[in-house]
């Protein structure tokens, strides 16, 4: 199984293939073993980890690149972040710009697909494991890839494919093919095929089945057991009705259910932090010295490290290059626009979402520590740090947050569903782009790729299909490989489009329109 859905399951909620007859899990299994012993090559090539370790090299691909970003963009994520905030209020937006969306239904159709189960299960995982220390080095992967996703999402603009219509279709498949074309560069055409392929698999695995198969999970969590279908089949209808009318109105959604996912979320964390606030500075003390020294957690600062960066990696996806396509709709004739407001994408997603989770597990005490030596006690396998619940994973955050709000599991259903759906949406119009680049636009074409989205919506549900799901994974940041190369590669076109655009902006060249 991949790390993203490792975490999950240990959060006890692969569980909703339960009611399934006897000749459907026999099915299942027969599929399970079919794909697994065709694609774990795969799977293992892509999530393995360095000899002798258990850091992933996926992860630190993606943490180097961010790193490189940061430094050869000057710190872009410090320097436009307030710059960020007002293209997001349309303060810069010109309406007659070409493209399909505003900056913030732009923001909040990329959020949608990031924000999700991991925030809630894998961030509890990686405290448990590498204490509270994870969560400085979590922020600080997240303040990294601010970079990445600049840089992905402004090449996203600038090498769009506009149509006459006035619909787009942008993203790594178009800036690999036009912007290697355009430096004289070879392989860009192989590596935009590639990038499609795996998008489309991530889009049918991890980012449609594994979705509606965990909000299955939580429902029946909350209201009891009954058939995954019926809940397949509910939410595909839902989904269908909601893509079928294209981005806009995806976006008229995300853009009400983004922010309403987030208010809930983080306002109940804030209110349970204020209600603890005698416990802030303790918190903050065990997450600073939990990076750097040992405190009982399994590896101690090493291993604080490594969960940190893991959860950041895969919780943002930046790199991934599946925000690009979502932000190269946006309406603007300056590239670097985009590129400066999806970097406030990784910060809301990992820096505060994920990192309000981290808060409450911590203050509310649910680690346990021996009283004399204050350092955390881990569990009987010694594989973790023992909790007062006894739980992991999505649990834990349960039982952090129903601590001091016993009804919070009932918000905590709702939030997974609205996490899933809102992923589902995002991630169909990802795949989407990739089978039309592949296949060609129209109306029939697209048609066909939505209505076999919707119908593995009900079989995620229904079915309990581990290396599916586990391909899928693997598909999605075999999608970063890529699209890190890409971004290697046409990294100086961004540097000169950012120089021009704030040449201009401090000129006073491009003004204001509100």
């Amino acid at each position: 199984m991949t790390p993203f859905t490792k975490t999950l399951a240990m959060a006890g909620l692969l569980g909703a293939s339960g009611a399934m007859p006897a000749a459907a899990q026999g099915i299942d299994e027969t599929v399970n073993q079919i794909f697994a012993s065709s694609t774990g090559w795969f799977v293992n090539l892509i999530f393995s980890s360095f000899p002798g370790t258990n850091v992933p090299w996926i992860v630190c691909w993606l943490v180097i690149a961010a790193t490189i970003f940061t430094i050869y963009f000057g710190l872009i994520q410090v320097r436009a972040f307030g710059h960020a905030l007002a293209l997001v209020r349309g303060s810069y937006s010109d309406p007659n710009d070409a493209g399909e969306v505003s900056h913030f239904q732009a923001l909040t159709t990329a959020l949608s697909g990031t924000v999700g189960l991991g925030n809630i299960a894998g961030v509890a995982v990686a405290i448990g494991i590498g204490g509270p220390g994870a969560t400085f080095w979590m922020i600080l992967a997240g303040l990294l890839g601010m970079a990445t996703k600049f840089t992905e999402c402004t090449l996203g603009v600038k090498y769009r494919n506009e149509f006459a219509d006035g619909h787009v279709s942008g993203g790594p498949m178009y800036y690999m093919t036009k912007g290697f074309a355009e430096r004289g560069l070879p392989g860009g055409k192989i590596l935009a095929i590639l990038f499609a392929i795996f998008c489309i698999l991530g889009s049918f695995g991890g980012g449609n089945m594994f979705q509606s198969n965990q909000a299955h999970a939580q429902l029946i969590n909350v209201v009891g057991d009954y058939p995954g279908w019926i809940t397949g089949v509910v939410m595909a209808v839902i989904v269908f009705l909601v893509i079928v009318g294209g981005l806009k109105s995806i976006a008229s959604v995300t853009e009400k259910v983004v922010p309403f996912m987030a208010v809930i979320y983080v306002g109940t964390a804030l209110i349970i932090i204020a209600m603890n606030y005698d416990m802030i500075g303790t918190a903050f003390g065990q997450i600073f010295r939990g990076a750097f020294t040992w405190d009982g957690a399994v590896g101690g600062a090493i291993g604080a490290l490594i969960q940190g960066f893991r959860r950041a990696a895969f919780s943002n996806e930046a790199g991934v290059g599946s925000a690009a396509i979502a932000h190269s709709a946006v309406r603007t004739k300056e590239p670097v626009t985009e590129g400066i407001v999806s970097l406030l994408e990784p910060f809301i997603d990992t820096v505060v979402i994920c990192t309000m989770t981290a808060l409450v597990i911590i203050i509310t005490g649910q680690l346990i520590t021996d009283p004399e030596t204050g350092m955390f006690v881990l569990n009987e396998a010694g594989t973790a740090i023992a909790t007062e619940s006894g739980n992991s994973g999505v649990a834990l955050t349960s039982a952090a947050f129903s601590q001091t709000f016993g009804w919070f599991r009932y918000i905590l259903a709702v939030a997974v569903v609205l996490f899933a759906f809102s992923t589902m949406i995002s991630w169909s119009y990802y795949g989407l782009k990739a089978w039309t680049f592949l296949f060609g636009e129209g109306q029939t074409k697209e048609l066909i790729f939505k209505v076999i989205f919707c119908f593995f919506v009900v079989i995620g549900a229904a079915a309990n299909l581990g290396p599916v799901i586990d391909f899928s994974d693997a598909a999605i940041f075999a999608m970063a490989v890529v699209n890190i190369i890409a971004l290697y590669a046409l990294m100086p076109i961004v540097k000169s489009e950012m120089n021009s655009y704030l040449s201009r902006l401090r000129s006073g060249a491009i003004r204001k329109f509100d």
